[in-house]
This record gives C-alpha cells, structure tokens and sequence, in this order.
C-alpha cells in the first residue's frame, strides 16, 4: 500500500518538475499567464478510489465557469478566451483525467466514465452551494453535454465550441495498435500538422508558439500510456442526445476540418436552433475568435 502510496507521490512530483522546467520556455505570453494562476487541488482519484492533487487553472473574479478543453489538449487551449471571461467570472480550468498535465498514476485507467467521473469530482468540488456554467471545446463539447445531463442543478448554461463526438461511434483500438496509434500521434510532424489543420488559416495563425502549445504535455510521464488507454476504450462518442435541458449554445467554425461532415450534419440536425457559425473559425473558434466566443456566452441566458 505504501510502495503505491510512494509511486503516485513519485508521479505527481514528476509532474510538478516538468511544468517547473518548461514554465519559463512558454513562447505565448497569455499562455505562461495561466501558468501563474495553475493550482493544485485535493481531488478524489477515482480510478484508485483515493484522494490525489490533480493542476486546475483559477482566475478572474465573479459567477464560475468551468471550461473543458478537448482531445490530447490541456488547460493552455483556453488561453486566448481566458481574458475575455475572467474580468467577470470565476474561471475553473483543470486538465482532463490522463490529459495534458494530470499526473497519471500506475495502474489507473482512462476512457468515458473516468473522464465524466473525475469531471463529476470537480464540479462537486466547485459547485457545491450554487450551480455554474460550463464551456466545453471540441470532445470538451461531448463531456460538457453529458456532465450537464447527469447534473442538472449544478450547471446553469453550457456553450459548445466546435464540439466532437455528438454522433457516430468510435471502434476500441486493441493493443497493441493503441500504442501504435499513441507513439503516432507524437511525431512532431504529425503534431505540426493537426495543428495547422484546426486553425482557418495555418498560414498566418500558426507558428512556434502554436506548435509549441500543442505537443507541450507530450513529455508528462505516462503521456502514451494513458492515451492508448483511452483508444483501447473507445474514446468519446455518440453523446448528442438527449439535449440537457439548461440553455445551450453551439458555436460552429465555419472552416472546420477535424470533424467528419457526417458528424456536423448530425449535430446541424439536432442543434439547429442553437446554433451560432463562426465565420473567421476552423475547429477553434475560442482561439481564433475569443472576443466572439465570451460575447456569445455573456448573451446567454441561465
């Protein structure tokens, strides 16, 4: 019991070296901002049924948010709408379960229902006397939904950005193409070029500071191991319906390139109505249209 004991300590100390060591190298200013405002607070690991400190990003003052960042993503994919929101708002920022800088403990395991329950801890943690909004960005989109059905008074409105995996089914990837899969997605050139495939415009929207963002975490311990676990479990998918029943916005880029057409028809389908485009977007309308993301949220009613 203490030998685990020691070897999650051993990984939460890891962690904390590493965004010690790389902290300082941030090329993008507004992203060593949230850097500054990263804590880490006493959560429950549910994988292990035990308490551990997972980062969260805290800043700004007011009514509390919680945002969602998506797929092998962290907390730094909200670093552009970060000033937008906090001038009026409390915003909770943490990194998915075996996501980004989340230290990965030995022998956890990560897919859906550890995401919704380690997302479910966090909002017990931050929501307890009051109900709070959530943001959710592209498979953030998918976990703001069904975190805002299983809890229908503790969140009071959500907004989607870009959201990924509403529709269709995601196969389980057996080992040991998961790990395949994983050590594939690591290659910088693999990397550089998901990054400028989420951006309208690579060409004038993506330099070192964006391609450095987006293979940062990479190198936290268990990085690979925890994604190919996540494969093996088949991911994040077919959570479009039922709708929640809290005021809901979808905002749509209009140059998106990551989601399947048959995805965004399905959700065109049943989002109509809810639905905003944005024009100057591809799959990130939080970075590349901030102003008109906190504006969208600020106009929805609770």
């Amino acid at each position: 019991m203490n030998q685990e004991k020691n070897k999650n300590i051993d990984k939460i100390n890891a962690t904390k070296a590493y965004i010690n060591e790389i902290k300082d190298q941030i090329i993008d200013k507004q992203a060593s901002t949230l850097f500054e405002d990263l804590k880490w607070i006493q959560l429950k690991d549910i994988s292990r049924n035990k308490s551990d400190l997972f980062p969260i990003v805290l800043t700004g003052k007011g009514e509390r948010i919680l945002l969602i960042h998506g797929f092998d993503s962290c907390f730094l994919e909200f670093r552009r709408l970060t000033p937008f929101l906090k001038k009026n708002n409390k915003l909770i920022i943490p990194d998915l379960y075996g996501f980004g800088f989340c230290p990965r403990s030995s022998g956890n395991q990560y897919g859906f229902k550890y995401l919704m329950k380690h997302l479910n801890s966090v909002l017990d943690y931050f929501a307890k006397n009051q109900p709070i909004g959530v943001i959710g960005a592209s498979m953030g989109g998918a976990l703001a939904l069904e975190l805002a059905r299983q809890n229908p008074n503790k969140i009071n409105k959500l907004l989607l950005l870009s959201p990924a995996g509403l529709a269709g089914k995601n196969p389980k990837i057996p080992w040991p193409f998961n790990h395949l899969g994983a050590f594939f997605l690591s290659q910088p050139f693999v990397r550089r070029g998901l990054c400028r495939q989420a951006f309208a415009d690579p060409t004038n929207s993506v330099g070192p500071a964006e391609e450095q963002i987006a293979s940062i975490h990479l190198k936290v311990p268990g990085w690979q191991s925890s994604l190919a676990d996540f494969a093996a479990d088949g991911g994040v998918s077919d959570c479009g319906l039922p709708k929640p029943t809290q005021p809901l916005k979808i905002i749509l880029g209009k140059f998106d390139r990551i989601i399947p057409k048959n995805e965004k028809e399905k959700t065109n389908r049943n989002y109509n109505s809810n639905i905003e485009i944005a024009t100057n977007s591809g799959h990130l309308p939080h970075l590349e249209e901030p102003k008109l993301v906190s504006e969208a949220w600020e106009k929805l009613k609770k």
